[in-house]
């Protein structure tokens, strides 16, 4: 019985020391999980365009997850919980801290631009922040491998603790079996399920879950190794959510800039026709006076009619000139505008439109909202989703416009009783020449447009929408003040369009052409 005891509690002290060595190094991990992910962040924060100041406050964070590991690691090797004394860790560890010198070096270049942002890869290598992500996937599957191997040198003391009890219980047998029945319930069982899916989620299983509800160590080891496997399933899809956003925004700029070549060949084709007929109707006038000497009473008709050639085509010679600045991306004068007034005027117009009829728009501001814009493309914005709104709306539709200031951004709600929108059309909103129009009409370039002149003005337009016959959402948030511009191009928007995604006209024609009937052109 001396024997057999002793060999029980050689197995229970070896197993109480591996589960807590285990707990030790799931700690580790959930803390280099947390620096991996700082570490990605600081990365992607190396390849593109950042403040100097962010990009060392990212830094910073990195730094303190890696001493709050190193911390952790301490730990470990007081409590004697590491048979290898963290060597391989450190190790690692030491290597962080030299792609972090490296990092620093490489910030010493950023110190030397004279602007508010730079470009990171071009002052200095991006090389040092993909190594400090290197280097954090090996010290994490240095932590994968030694939990496996603390579970597998496990099993060892369990071998001889079963010897032990074996040899020192013949008289026993059935005693025994009861005991070694016990002992693969508690303890074999979750080790092996612990083994299983630790190896399934190093392959890249990470649907899978280990059940053990023994109410002890284990369980709690079976708990924690569920929750990282869950946090790891979250990051990857939410890299792969990230790729394909990516992805889409390629395109639709892509497209945008192909938009510009085609108005810029057009203009160029048509401004030379309108300049003769604006010449010739000029000369036909000056020549006017012996003509109508002799015919008096057709004098008033004649000259309307001139008027009316040259007044279409200056217009026409107008909209060419801005297909012109919308190709060039030329930049464009901005000022304090009053947000308020700039939709007031947009609203003006639009009550005498054929489908504004037996509609409700309503304004609310609490305040005036002053902003830093270019006021012509602005209003085009306001107009084309005020036009969408009008057009997704039956009769006694009502769209109401919210106007107010909030962290230093100006906001713009634009909420309409309408016809709503799918998940399929909401993700599609802004790309070029998508429509969904229950007008049958527009080419679906007015919101991809207006989505590019907030982009410019350094804000940002939301589409939302509860679903189908539900009515839909716009918010256009645009920075107050010029210094938030951090250096954007205000680009020149000439088109005159109607998108059918959201229908609605695009930009604003000369100012001295009236608006026809059943359109507007602003």
């Amino acid at each position: 019985m001396v024997l057999l005891l002793a060999g029980t509690l050689m197995g229970l002290l070896t197993i109480t020391s591996n589960i807590k060595s285990v707990q030790s190094k799931v700690a580790e991990l959930e803390r280099a999980e947390r620096f991996r992910d700082v570490a990605v962040a600081l990365k992607d924060g190396a390849r593109n365009t950042v403040s100097t100041d962010a990009f060392r406050r990212k830094l910073a964070e990195a730094r303190k997850c890696l001493d709050e590991y190193e911390a952790q690691l301490n730990e470990t090797i007081r409590r004697q919980r590491d048979p290898e004394n963290g060597s391989h860790e450190y190790a690692l560890v030491e290597q962080l801290r030299q792609d972090f010198a490296a990092i620093d070096k490489g910030l010493v270049l950023l110190d030397t631009e004279p602007t508010e942002q730079v470009v990171y890869p071009r002052n200095a290598p991006e090389g040092p922040a993909q190594d400090l992500v290197t280097h954090t996937d090996e010290l994490r599957e240095r932590l994968y491998q030694h939990i496996k191997d603390i579970i597998r040198d496990a099993k060892v003391p369990y071998q001889w603790s079963l010897i032990i009890v074996i040899s020192t219980s013949i008289t026993g047998v059935c005693l025994m079996a009861g005991l070694l029945r016990f002992f693969y319930g508690w303890i074999f069982s979750p080790l092996r399920d612990l083994q299983q899916g630790a190896g399934r989620v190093a392959q890249g299983d990470f649907d899978r879950r280990i059940e053990v509800h023994s109410g002890d160590e284990m369980e709690e080891l079976a708990t924690a190794f569920n929750n990282m496997t869950s946090r790891l399933q979250e990051i990857y899809r939410n890299l792969e959510h990230q790729v394909n956003e990516r992805s889409r925004q390629l395109v639709r700029s892509e497209r945008l800039a192909s938009v510009g070549f085609l108005a810029a060949g057009v203009s160029h084709e048509i401004n030379n026709p309108l300049a003769s007929i604006a010449f010739c109707s000029e000369a036909l006038e000056s020549r006017l006076a012996e003509v109508l000497a002799k015919a008096p009473n057709e004098g008033d008709v004649v000259k309307k009619y001139l008027r009316m050639i040259q007044q279409e085509a200056f217009r026409c010679k107008a909209i060419t000139q801005r297909l012109l600045e919308f190709s060039r991306s030329a930049e464009r004068r901005r000022e304090a505008t009053d947000l308020g007034e700039l939709i007031q005027s947009v609203l003006d117009v639009v009550q005498h439109l054929q489908n504004s009829k037996g509609k409700q728009i309503v304004l609310e501001q609490a305040a005036p909202v002053v902003a830093w814009i270019n006021a012509q493309e602005v209003k085009s914005v306001v107009l084309n989703l005020v036009v969408n709104a009008l057009d997704s709306m039956d009769e006694n539709g009502k769209l109401t416009i919210t106007l107010r200031q909030r962290d230093r951004m100006a906001e713009m709600v634009f909420a309409d009783t309408g016809c709503g929108m799918s998940g399929e059309i909401l993700e599609n909103i802004f790309e070029p020449f998508f429509t969904r129009s229950r007008t049958g009409k527009g080419t679906g370039l007015g919101l991809s447009i207006s989505h590019r002149v907030v982009s410019q003005h350094g804000g940002e337009i939301e589409a939302t929408s509860a679903g189908l016959n539900q009515g839909s959402t716009f918010t256009v948030r645009l920075p107050l003040h010029a210094a938030e511009e951090q250096g954007l191009g205000v680009r020149g928007q000439g088109l005159e369009v109607r998108d059918q995604g959201r229908e609605g006209q695009g930009l604003e024609p000369d100012k001295g052409t009236e608006p026809r009937s059943k359109r507007m052109a602003a």
